[in-house]
């Protein structure tokens, strides 16, 4: 697996892609909390927290990590290496794994400049006053977990698709799916008391959860069943590709 992750990390670090993805994020979110009009907006809120690049910082990687991913399986089956793959003594395991820490090397290098934002934020505190690092902490959390989901997503969608476009596509449905599409649901009261467990099944509700500085088993345990889920169905898709 460790072979197949620095394989992996160096496509993405010794070419532009880690740091044209980390460039695109930190560039969104800057416009988005400094200078867009928009409620989310630091100067508009007049609230000195990360609360806003916690709600925003999802949309952003919801295209972000699609983008990443959507090769990662289809090019191999478009350029026949994944049959040389197969030949090698790597578990299926093994060669989902090393991709999937890849991606979110990847994730984590583009998260890195945020931490910015703290400072500057800290700076427009009123004197006396101090920024709540614990909720700061757990949105962090909750923001690596969210990734970690769509990454999972994307390297399935990836392996279902022998076009890279096609796997970003599907991702991007997929990861709004999970994130927002029964969240969303669930606000049209279409199904009286069952729309709580509707609103469960998304990660929405799972997600802001840590964005109140809440750490719950139960929400660590929806990411993790999550993402081990699609991870375990690619394992499977690559089986049926054999």
């Amino acid at each position: 697996m460790w072979t197949l992750f620095k394989k992996e990390f160096a496509n993405f670090f010794l070419g532009s892609t880690a740091y044209v993805a980390a460039l695109a994020f930190a560039i969104i979110s800057t416009l988005f909390l400094w200078f867009f009009e928009n409620e989310y907006n630091i100067f508009n809120t007049g609230n000195a927290s990360l609360n806003s690049f916690f709600f925003i910082a999802p949309w952003i990687l919801l295209f972000l990590v699609p983008a990443l991913t959507m090769k990662m399986i289809a090019e191999e089956k478009a350029n026949g290496t994944l049959t040389w793959l197969f030949t090698l003594p790597i578990k299926n395991s093994a060669i989902i794994g090393g991709k999937f820490l890849a991606v979110i090397s990847v994730i984590l290098f583009c998260l890195l400049p945020s931490v910015l934002f703290i400072f500057t934020i800290s700076d427009l505190i009123i004197p006396g006053q101090a920024l709540d690092y614990g909720v700061i902490y757990s949105g962090y959390i909750g923001l690596l977990l969210m990734s970690c989901l769509f990454a999972a997503i994307g390297i399935f969608t990836s392996s279902i698709s022998k076009n890279q476009v096609m796997a970003f596509v599907l991702a991007v449905c997929l990861c709004f799916l999970m994130f927002y599409g029964f969240e969303g649901l669930a606000s049209y009261n279409l199904l009286g008391s069952a729309d709580f467990y509707v609103q469960k099944i998304g990660s929405y509700s799972h997600y802001s959860q840590f964005l109140k500085g809440i750490i719950d088993t139960r929400d660590l345990f929806y990411f993790i069943l999550l993402i081990g889920l699609f991870l375990q169905f690619t394992i499977l898709q690559l089986q049926r590709s054999k």
